[in-house]
């Protein structure tokens, strides 16, 4: 366990740093466009390139690229430099053929993932992508470049990378406020130079942390030599392999389109509870995720990979219970407080600009639900990585089939039976329902193929965990309480909220976990106070 903490603690500091960074951009991004028309257009532009990533490329990194480049460096002579230079070669090639494609059905793409939307919203979108779509072929490099860095043991730049993306456009969305003010949110208002500012700005930031990775990987020792022999570079191994993963990405996208064009279309009935609030809401509810269950993964999967390789089936056991445990360890209290602090939360963060209370308010609602999902969620993305270990990319498939029917199922009867300021709330609780079902059958189908994944003892850990929890829960509701009682909610009441009932909620859960001596906590305690004793 301590390998992973140790791994898992350098990127998470910069996973914590690329987050927090990461709020103030959406919160800018936020008060600059709001949540209604315009906002839900530039929401939906900005999704599709990381849609077409998902499908092409990220999707495959943790089941097939890094299992591929390990076993590569394994037994190639040259520890697998020319496979790595053959395989940016192609993505470099491949991905800009893309996003030129894509920049060209810029109006079909956007038209895919709206409903009911007027001739000028569409037209803004359409603009819009048509700026942000170029971004695919810079973030897929710096995906392959991140990779590559990660099974080196690498794993800091790939945290610490979004943080120049995150500072870049946040100097956009300061400079696009300040040229504007209130106009910068009303769609009718906008000009085309005003969303080339909004669009190109996306891109640069995506530049930068592109570039920062390529700088990262050349000091690492990688030599970018572009080999066009394509017939070594193992595409059709990678993409027998591949072709379940890219399976399960479009099946997973299917329901991420479902998604999309429902709160699409319930933003315009309602305007504040669309696209955008859904958007934002799913944003911060992978922060913690983002911050501790990314991290853990990264270190794990490399790891597990090389013990299936190796036969010891036994250390993936080990892998993924410590990872579990040490995942749910902060996963638990977060979840818990995410369901009681979610609006505080989100009125601190975006009751600015052109946002109102009320917005925030809703905004925070939904998070409230997402806080549901937090642990079922995480402990999902662990167990899909056992498979991945073993080079299985089938059984995911199967699995996320039968998440998304049932995601869409729960969607489209939220979406006929809600009124339309609800329907966002609805489709969070059904990605919450979801991830409940799906671990439960990973966890069955997982536990078969390694011969057990210690159950009991990361159910007893849970248990502690939550034991341990429900009294920090209970706390910051009190605050919350208090705060109501004493004061309207806004920004300044928000901040007392979280200050007091997050801080003092933490605190109480980590002193309680402590006491009753829950080692992934005693670990992360104790590696703090180390450091903050030097």
């Amino acid at each position: 366990m301590s390998r992973v903490l140790r791994a898992s603690a350098i990127m998470a500091a910069g996973t914590m740093v690329s987050r927090v960074t990461g709020f103030v951009r959406t919160a800018m991004l936020a008060a600059a466009i709001g949540t209604a028309y315009l906002g839900d257009a530039y929401n939906v532009a900005y999704a599709i390139p990381f849609i077409l990533l998902d499908f092409l490329i990220t999707g495959i990194l943790s089941s097939v690229v890094v299992p591929m480049i390990i076993k590569r460096q394994k037994h190639d002579p040259d520890g697998g430099r020319a496979y790595e230079q053959r395989l940016m070669t192609f993505a470099t090639v491949a991905l800009t053929v893309v996003a030129v494609l894509a920049v060209l059905l810029a109006r079909p793409l956007i038209g895919l993932y709206s409903t009911g939307w007027n001739a000028r919203k569409i037209e803004v979108a359409v603009t819009l992508a048509q700026y942000i779509l170029p971004q695919i072929a810079f973030f897929g490099i710096g995906a392959i470049a991140g990779a590559i860095l990660n099974t080196r043991d690498r794993f800091g730049a790939p945290m610490w990378a979004p943080v120049l993306n995150n500072i870049v456009m946040i100097c956009v969305l300061v400079a696009y406020y300040l040229m504007l003010g209130d106009a910068g949110a009303d769609i009718d208002r906008v000009s085309d130079a005003d969303l080339a500012v909004l669009g190109l700005g996306t891109t640069a930031g995506i530049v930068a942390q592109c570039l920062v990775l390529i700088v990262s990987l050349h000091r690492v020792g990688f030599r970018f030599r572009p080999r066009f022999d394509l017939r070594n570079a193992g595409l059709g191994e990678m993409g027998r392999t591949a072709v379940w993963a890219f399976a399960y990405v479009a099946i997973n996208q299917i329901g991420f389109l479902v998604t999309t064009r429902l709160s699409a279309g319930a933003g315009e009935t309602a305007p504040g509870a669309g696209n955008s609030a859904y958007a934002y809401a799913f944003q911060f509810f992978q922060l913690p995720y983002g911050i501790i269950a990314v991290s853990v993964i990264t270190a794990m999967l490399p790891r597990m990979s090389r013990a299936v390789h190796d036969g010891q089936l036994e250390s993936v056991r080990e892998e993924f219970a410590s990872g579990v445990r040490l995942v749910s360890a902060l996963l638990v209290p977060a979840g818990l407080l995410l369901m009681v602090l979610g609006p505080a939360v989100t009125v601190l963060i975006f009751s600015w600009g052109n946002m109102t209370v009320d917005s925030a308010v809703y905004i925070g609602n939904v998070l409230q639900v997402f806080g549901l999902a937090l642990v079922p969620f995480s402990i999902f993305q662990l167990l899909l990585r056992v498979f991945y270990a073993f080079g299985d990319t089938r059984t995911p498939v199967f699995i996320g089939a039968g998440n998304t029917a049932l995601s869409i199922a729960l969607s489209v009867v939220a979406y006929f039976a809600l009124p339309a300021k609800y329907v966002v709330m609805g489709l969070a609780l059904a990605f919450t329902v979801t991830y409940v079902v799906g671990t439960m059958v990973a966890w069955i189908l997982a536990s078969r193929r390694v011969g057990g994944l210690q159950g009991r003892v990361v159910a007893a850990g849970l248990s502690r965990m939550y034991m341990a929890a429900l009294p920090a829960a209970a706390a910051a509701l009190g605050v919350l309480w208090l705060t109501q009682e004493l004061t309207d909610l806004n920004a300044l009441s928000a901040a007392i909220m979280l200050a007091a009932g997050g801080g003092l909620g933490m605190v109480l859960y980590l002193v309680i976990a402590h006491r009753m001596r829950i080692p992934e906590v005693s670990s992360v305690v104790g590696m703090v106070a180390g450091r903050v004793g030097r």
